[in-house]
């Protein structure tokens, strides 16, 4: 198939851009060459967002704040005309659920906070994490669905959670296999049954970007992109 126009898309929600503070970008430099190539692939703006994890990427605001900053000023001095914000990637760990309260949180668009899981399994306070944050006028999306091995035999918690107000946030590289055989089965049943409304690059590294290429090419990254579900160009 011819590639899909990411101009539709507009905007991508996920991604680790702001140099060497996780595993994304090493540099301030690999950082403007994926910046470049997202804007030649047809992105108009791009809302990047660093882990936060408190084991082992203690990102806080001013962190990634400061880490955006550096990133703009580079693109104005290089006159690369493109929008990015910052938003991040939230593990729900034991420490994230007591941050709500405290407002601080970095989000994007109407308040969405993008949150992942552990891979291994469920964490115990999903329920009262998704509660709090919504308490607290935060919209969930959750990063990946489609990598959570827990969920394949229990489809059914997919549409749970979307019931419960959950975003569901598709990587664009689940469509060409890049995380195994099972995680693309879900990320096609997840399009076939209209539980995503975000799709997300979650581009660390240029091969990522060959993978985003790839996918564009691929009948399902065309039908989630003309299934009027997607909210990425409403950001």
């Amino acid at each position: 198939m011819e590639p899909a126009n990411l101009s539709l898309l507009k905007t991508d929600v996920h991604s680790h851009l702001i140099p060497a503070i996780d595993d994304g970008s090493k540099s301030l430099e690999d950082s403007i060459n994926m910046i470049r190539t997202f804007k030649e692939m047809g992105y108009q703006k791009i809302v990047t967002t660093p882990h936060v994890m408190s084991d082992f990427y203690k990102n806080t605001p001013e962190i990634i704040l400061g880490g955006l900053e550096k990133v703009k000023e580079e693109l104005k001095r290089l006159h690369i005309e493109i929008e990015i914000e910052a938003a991040a990637e939230y593990y729900l760990d034991e420490t994230l659920e007591p941050k709500v309260k405290g407002g601080t949180l970095l989000t994007f668009g109407k308040n969405y906070l993008l949150f992942e899981l552990p891979f291994m399994t469920e964490p115990p306070n999903l329920a009262s994490f998704i509660f709090e944050l919504q308490t607290n006028r935060y919209i969930p999306v959750l990063a990946h669905p489609e990598r959570y091995g827990f969920y394949y035999k229990e489809f059914e918690k997919y549409r749970e959670l979307t019931e419960k107000g959950v975003h569901l946030q598709l990587n664009i590289l689940s469509l060409v296999g890049h995380y195994g055989p099972e995680a693309q089965k879900t990320a096609e049943r997840l399009i076939d049954e209209g539980l995503i409304t975000f799709l997300g690059s979650d581009c660390h590294n240029v091969m990522h970007q060959h993978g985003i290429e790839l996918a564009r090419t691929k009948p399902y990254f065309h039908k989630l992109l003309e299934s009027g579900k997607l909210k990425n160009d409403e950001l």
